[in-house]
């Protein structure tokens, strides 16, 4: 094992391999106040990857109803148990062991194995705020308020990956180019170590072909500076794809770095396994906040007051109105009066957009046309 440096757990801690970040990382930012779980991301990526055969309960990309949905079954409550107890510092430091570091002798990893009927129930608990009906709990049983809220999920891409670490074909590799971690389909022999040792379950196997799949992340769009399918096919502009820096490399004029670093509203998810992941979630205001820390780490208290008071900050707001806004991928923004705008790679200009959209009242009755306008329905 190696020592790795591990910035969101702001500490050193072992890993399979010696610390190698490529020249820039892929990444995604998810806004879970906006989701409302119409799975057209599911869809997309549905249509565009795994509609083939063994592929059936297969979607590399999801949308889970937290707290009581997941995909496949319980892997977050099985994951948590199986790494045990998880402590934060004061000063945000992890102090508890990662999946790497809590690993038996014979493992690279923690881990649990989903059985094929796990995969089956990719929208079990949806919708759903307190568990089973036959519970009561629909009629006022718990002792908190009801809440829910929806997770999307894509493979994070992590720095540091435990299906790269568990292979023991070598048959995964992390794209030095852009961070996108994928599976070389010509030396993957199925062995499932990739499958059992990603926490977060987003490898997977195809018993048709017999090898493990997993999301690309839409690399031949990124390669050519379009955003992955998930994202650009998000009727609800909740994210936006870029490139993020470790925040001793951060750039406050780079979408992805001003978000997770500058000004901290999104945090990666469950950051205490250990992999880095390069998921970032801006945390919903609405949910229960011990449930929050468990899954964001302690930052969200933070992350969900700076989220609060965005109308007194038009940079953040701004930025957040260009998500959804253009289908290339955008390397820098800007904001100033009034307005913010995106720049591709080469400092294009790609969209602008209103901070705040201008709002026009107009009288009921027109006098040009002399005539009243009514609300129809």
């Amino acid at each position: 094992m190696s020592t790795v440096k591990n910035w969101q757990l702001k500490r050193d801690m072992e890993y399979a391999y010696d610390e190698a970040r490529p020249k820039r990382q892929w990444a995604i930012v998810f806004d879970l106040n906006k989701c409302i779980a119409c799975q057209t991301c599911t869809l997309a990526c549905k249509t565009t990857w795994t509609s083939g055969k063994g592929q059936e309960y297969m979607f590399w990309n999801n949308v889970e109803t937290k707290p009581y949905g997941s995909y496949p079954l319980g892997w977050d409550v099985n994951v948590l148990e199986k790494l045990g107890k998880q402590d934060w510092a004061k000063n945000g430091s992890y102090e508890g062991k990662t999946i790497f570091e809590a690993a038996p002798p014979e493992e690279r990893a923690v881990h649990f194995s989903p059985t094929d009927e796990d995969w089956m129930y990719p929208n079990h608990g949806e919708d759903d705020c307190v568990g089973s009906q036959d519970s009561g709990g629909h009629v006022g049983a718990l002792p908190h308020d009801k809440w829910f809220f929806y997770l999307p999920r894509t493979c994070a891409h992590c720095t540091y990956p435990a299906c790269l670490a568990a292979c023991p074909r070598k048959a995964i590799y992390k794209r030095e180019e852009d961070g996108i971690v994928l599976i070389d389909q010509s030396r993957c022999k199925g062995y499932g170590e990739c499958v059992r040792a990603c926490p977060y379950k987003k490898s997977m196997y195809n018993p048709i072909t017999r090898v493990s799949e997993k999301c690309v992340g839409c690399y031949p769009a990124v390669e050519q500076g379009i955003q992955p399918q998930c994202v650009v096919n998000c009727i609800g502009k909740i994210r936006t794809m870029g490139f993020i820096n470790p925040p001793w490399k951060a750039r406050k004029d780079n979408p992805i770095d001003y978000l997770v670093h500058t000004k901290g509203v999104a945090l990666p998810y469950y950051p205490q396994l250990g992999l880095e992941p390069n998921i970032y979630y801006i945390p919903p205001i609405h949910a229960d906040r011990d449930y929050l820390r468990q899954m964001f780490g302690p930052q969200v208290d933070g992350a969900i007051e700076r989220y609060r008071t965005l109308a007194k900050d038009p940079v953040t707001a701004g930025l957040l109105c260009l998500i959804g806004s253009s289908d290339r991928i955008m390397h820098r923004f800007t904001v100033a009066n009034g307005v913010a705008t995106g720049f591709d790679e080469r400092n294009t200009e790609l969209v602008k957009v209103p901070v705040t959209e201008p709002i026009i009242e107009r009288p009921a009755y027109d006098e040009k046309l002399e005539t009243v306008r009514n609300n129809t329905p």
